[in-house]
């Protein structure tokens, strides 16, 4: 007896390539979720560099406010009157003529919508950017005539001042009748009660002080980072 073996075959099927285009699909998701890690980190790295930048300038600026007190103690005797090569104004230069007030924007980005602000030339020769106010668009300010001085150069920050005297005009501070300036109030008397700080038991509290001066600095550093810090002092 002859056994007869029958091969049976299951029928051909052309291939679909359904798992390659599965495939195609993961590696384009793979690749576009790569680019958009890449895309973050490098994101993160430029924001966490600007800000060092701007904690770097700001801190550089104390630099420039230290030299501005000194000139300030150095000019004592002539501070009744504006020294604008020096960068120093004896009034807030907001009251005008006609006893209207104009607003002065030392950022440039703090009355942006009133043309007739005045605007300071925090430029520091021909080849800076930003000399006669240019940091602004044109028209969008009445006057640039308001200087700065240097401050020098920290860690390659440039630095630059304006002081501005907390009177409404020129001249003597002590003359209330015309010119009316900001002043440390003069204490005499001590708080009462339990656990109160007494001040008039202080000589410091006593004792008559001058006017306030006003100290814009401003800090250019790298990649044009740029922090404005102010100072107020008043000497006694």
């Amino acid at each position: 007896m002859e056994l007869q073996v029958v091969m049976m075959h299951a029928p051909y099927r052309r291939q679909r390539g359904v798992s390659l285009i599965f495939a195609l699909i993961a590696l384009v998701s793979l690749a576009l979720a790569t680019l958009a890690l890449v895309r973050s980190i490098d994101s993160g790295a430029l924001v966490l560099g600007n800000v060092g930048f701007k904690q770097d300038a700001t801190v550089a600026a104390d630099q420039a406010s230290r030299e501005a007190v000194a000139w300030l103690k150095t000019n004592v005797a002539s501070l009744e009157e504006d020294i604008a090569a020096s960068g120093y104004y004896a009034s807030t230069k907001e009251l005008n003529a006609d006893d209207r007030t104009t607003p002065v924007d030392v950022t440039g980005q703090q009355y942006v919508g009133n043309a007739a602000r005045k605007l300071i030339d925090w430029g520091s020769g021909s080849s800076d950017p930003d000399r006669e106010c240019r940091y602004a668009p044109t028209g969008s300010y009445a006057s640039c005539t308001l200087k700065s001085a240097s401050g020098g150069t920290v860690n390659g920050n440039e630095l630059r001042y304006t002081i501005f005297r907390l009177c409404s005009k020129p001249g003597s501070a002590s003359d209330t009748v015309n010119n009316n300036c900001a002043k440390p109030l003069g204490s005499t008397g001590g708080a009462s009660g339990r656990g109160a700080l007494a001040y008039g038991s202080h000589a410091r509290f006593e004792a008559p002080s001058g006017p306030y001066y006003r100290i814009v600095v401003r800090a250019r550093g790298a990649r044009n980072t740029v922090s404005f810090t102010e100072t107020i002092v008043s000497f006694q």
